[in-house]
């Protein structure tokens, strides 16, 4: 038997780890820094523990330097943080693979606000856009052993009021707080690029961050790297998908052969590849290639959300230099604005369909962004798809959200309607600010642009309006005509020049709206043409069954108010002196001040009775806010294709408050959630007695095919007894909203008083599979004689919970059953219970039983007055 030889073995292996070392040098290689950090008020020296990513505010509270800004009053003790500067700083050390790269970066993917960033003592970069991410050169600063990172954070407000007081007018900035963080009428808000919402807002505190709020790393790479990868869908049918990869390929140096790879992970098929010499600086590549019979993706309850992983890969020298992988919806996405016979158009049309948009619009989650949690945004997102939504629209006064979120609704089926960060105020949008605000748009343009769910950029919130609408162009003018002239310029270069260049460069199959809402150019909104916010329930104090009568082709807002829960509000007001809703702690939470509040007691007074006690005054004001945003999204979805959007204000809450969220700060759901829930399913069941004392029955579809059922209606006193009885065999037509059915309604009342009975209207469909169902009264609430409800309770155990049976003798309106101040969540809640009939409910909860029978709190409308 031969010997194996040794030297020849030696020489294998060390080919073999120098093979494996170049293939590891190839490829880029990334540490976060993310430990170490501790931070300091600049001028004083004693340094804290901080958490990165962070805030001041949330480091302070984590070092018990200060108490919970949401609790109570304290809120206004915090407002000293937002005028001193900052210091943060960690030591790191780079291995020796990472220090022998030739390029070695320090990336920050968002700093709030003003900083300066130094690198053992080098000021290496400054920055002032809270929305851009930040990258720089480190190589020729860095040390062999320990390095030194520090930040000087300046206070927004020290940096923006000598801009303030150097004007001789001043940007309107309608929700800028100014006066609780002790700066007088001095807006400044505008001059920073930074989340409005930090300065305050009507539903949100004043807390003005800084800090290092999105991950910071190192990232060190040799001879050229992937920048990025835009899979640009040039034309997309049912039959064909035309795409175009366009890589971005960043080199240090000429490199004679390099190839970019595309394929389709889960097949493994190449799809398109090019090989090209490389020059120093940015490299564009251009991989055209199609995908014939492509999976499409649907938005939610329109069919399935499919995902192409399509990765990338950049090959030199036959070693893999760097790798990239997109999750891609393949969809074809337009948004028709079109002139009709009555006014313009504004839908969605999704892979040739016409989408009604149904869903509500979001706000930041916390008040403190970093600590917005992944299962948070989960539970968001989930919480939308679950309701039956298929659009959120990012508001212009929050930020640019993080990937995750685009993520989630990419996977749940969510379309994104993505404001650019302004609202509601005026910018000094011209030289280096509006330049800042250009870079900042490539940025999120480039990082979101991949997403299936994006459906438009839209320029601003409100701003438009406010300019035409609320006086502010009369203003400017009558101060003086020349700061009119040069405010309308810069408002026409951001939004009409600047802005729609960037989506048309960046993402040229992407839609641009210059404002929510609008209708045309040189006017503001209205309900004929674009998208309106419709205030006049609410604000305007119109009674809530004018929802019945306004139009508008896109209602992109509105809303109405209602306070937390009781076991909620008792988190941040848990004195009994605080339970009142004129209370000092009840008012700081109520942004919308006195006259909110007024608002809140004067439309539960003229649609209800007094309730008994507070307790009763929250959860009634659940059930008329949940009764309000019901009714305007029936309205709106019966008034199908004139109208075809319907998104309420607001989604959720950014801290504990009063204010016209869905879902409070706690993630609880609302009565107008659940009710939201069945009022957004495929099918609609609408009720809805007319003028001329006609009720009808309206079936509303969003589904793409025609379907049969069974339409049954009752008109039925509250004690149980059936005064009529209706029965039909229906068609359902795709995409429609049709009266099925009409009956004169004193006719079907066979003398009953309104006030005595209800409609209920069922749909049962599919075979039997599917029952829609929905009760409607024909006088207000305020009006109906409810009988006194027994309600009986059944509870056996199943997994994660409960399932309870509850019967009532009578109509039991708004059944609203709660568990204390746990975390459970309902599979309904708010409903109704029918004379004589029962819901069954699952609870998920980790009560043991003997505490959940003790704590189940059961409650109907009857009982609270």
């Amino acid at each position: 038997m031969k010997k194996p030889d040794l030297n020849l073995k030696r020489a294998s292996l060390l080919t073999s780890s120098l093979l494996c070392s170049a293939l590891l040098i190839a490829v880029p290689l990334r540490k976060e820094l993310n430990e170490g950090w501790q931070f300091k008020q600049a001028r004083l020296s004693n340094w804290y523990p901080a958490t990165v990513p962070g805030v001041v505010h949330t480091d302070l509270l984590n070092n018990k330097i200060i108490e919970d800004p949401f609790f109570r009053l304290n809120e206004r003790g915090m407002q000293w943080i937002d005028k001193e500067d900052w210091i943060y700083q960690t030591t790191f050390r780079l291995t020796p693979e990472m220090m022998g790269r030739q390029n070695i970066e320090l990336v920050f993917k968002g700093l709030d606000t003003y900083a300066d960033v130094y690198l053992n003592e080098t000021k290496i970069l400054e920055t002032n856009n809270m929305f851009r991410e930040w990258k720089t050169d480190i190589k020729s600063h860095l040390k062999p052993g320990e390095n030194t990172l520090k930040i000087y954070f300046h206070s927004p407000i020290k940096v923006d009021i000598p801009k303030w007081d150097a004007l001789p007018y001043h940007y309107e900035a309608s929700n800028d707080q100014s006066e609780n963080g002790g700066v007088f009428d001095k807006k400044v808000s505008v001059f920073a690029r930074k989340a409005g919402y930090h300065y305050g807002w009507d539903w949100g505190p004043r807390l003005v961050t800084s800090g290092i709020w999105r991950p910071v790393y190192v990232e060190a790479w040799d001879n050229a790297r992937i920048s990025d990868v835009f899979i640009r869908q040039q034309e997309v049918s049912k039959s064909r998908a035309s795409i175009l990869g366009e890589i971005e390929v960043e080199s240090d140096k000429e490199i004679d052969r390099a190839t970019v790879t595309l394929t389709d992970e889960a097949s493994g098929k190449v799809l398109a590849e090019k090989t090209v010499a490389l020059q120093k600086g940015v490299n564009k590549l251009a991989l055209p290639f199609s995908i014939r019979n492509p999976k499409l993706w649907w938005t939610n309850g329109l069919g399935e959300q499919h995902l192409y992983d399509f990765r990338t890969d950049l090959t030199i020298d036959n070693q893999n230099s760097d790798s990239r992988t997109r999750k891609i919806g393949i969809r074809s996405l337009k948004i028709i604005n079109r002139p009709d016979k009555d006014g313009k158009t504004f839908y969605v049309e999704l892979n040739g369909v016409p989408v009604f948009a149904k869903g509500a619009n979001y706000i930041p989650q916390d008040n403190f962004l970093p600590r917005v949690s992944p299962r948070q945004y989960e539970k968001t997102i989930l919480d939308a798809a679950t309701t039956n939504m298929n659009m959120l629209r990012i508001w212009g006064g929050g930020i640019y959200e993080n990937d995750l979120f685009y993520e989630l609704c990419d996977r749940y089926g969510i379309l994104v309607w993505q404001d650019f960060m302004f609202a509601c105020s005026l910018y000094p949008a011209e030289g280096e600010f509006l330049e800042n605000i250009r870079q900042e748009a490539i940025d999120n343009v480039k990082r979101l642009r991949n997403h299936a769910c994006i459906a438009l950029w839209c320029g601003n919130n409100e701003c438009n309006d406010a300019w035409f609408n609320w006086g502010w162009q009369k203003r400017y003018k009558a101060q003086n005509p020349e700061y009119e002239k040069k405010i309308w310029k810069q408002f026409n270069d951001q939004y009409n020049v600047t802005l729609p260049q960037v989506v048309a460069e960046y993402a040229p199959e992407s839609f641009y709206w210059p404002s929510s809402p609008f209708a045309r150019f040189d006017g503001g909104s209205d309900d004929r043409n674009g998208d309106r916010h419709y205030w006049d329930v609410w604000h305007g104090k119109k009674p809530i069954e004018t929802y019945n009568k306004e139009r508008s082709r896109f209602f992109s807002e509105y809303g109405f108010q209602s306070f937390p829960e009781f076991e909620s509000v008792k988190r941040y007001a848990p004195r009994q002196e605080d339970w009142d809703i004129y209370s000092e702690v009840m008012m700081s939470h109520q942004r919308g001040g006195m006259h909110a509040n007024e608002l809140i007691e004067t439309y539960l007074l003229n649609e209800y009775h007094k309730p008994k006690d507070f307790e009763a005054f929250l959860y009634m004001n659940h059930v008329l806010q949940g009764d309000a945003i019901k009714a305007a999204i029936e309205a709106h979805r019966r008034d199908m294709p004139y109208c075809m959007g319907t998104l309420f204000w607001q989604h959720n809450d950014c801290w504990p408050v009063a204010s016209w969220a869905s879902r409070d700060y706690y993630g609880r759901w609302k009565a107008q959630h659940y009710f939201a829930r069945k009022t957004y399913r495929d099918i609609l069941v609408s009720p809805i007695a007319d003028g001329d004392g006609q009720l009808k029955i309206y079936l509303v579809s969003d589904r793409h095919k025609a379907c049969s059922g069974t339409l049954e209606v009752e008109i039925m006193k509250l004690t149980g007894e059936v005064l009529s009885h209706f029965k039909r065999n229906v068609k359902v037509d795709a995409n429609s909203s049709h009266t099925l059915f009409s009956v004169s309604l004193d006719e079907a009342l066979k003398g009953a008083r309104k006030e005595d009975v209800f409609i209920h209207a069922t749909l049962l469909t599919d075979k039997g599979n599917s029952l829609y169902t929905n009760n409607y009264f024909p006088v207000k609430q305020k009006e109906v004689n409810y009988p006194q409800a027994v309600i009986t309770r059944s509870i056996r155990p199943i997994a994660k919970g409960f399932e309870v049976t509850l019967a009532s003798d009578n109509f039991a309106r708004a059944v609203f059953i709660a568990t204390g101040d746990v975390d459970s969540s309902f599979s309904d809640n708010y409903f109704d219970i029918l004379p004589g009939g029962s819901v069954k409910v699952e609870v998920y909860t980790d009560l043991p039983q003997d505490r959940f029978e003790k704590q189940l709190k059961v409650v109907s409308l009857s009982d609270e007055y």
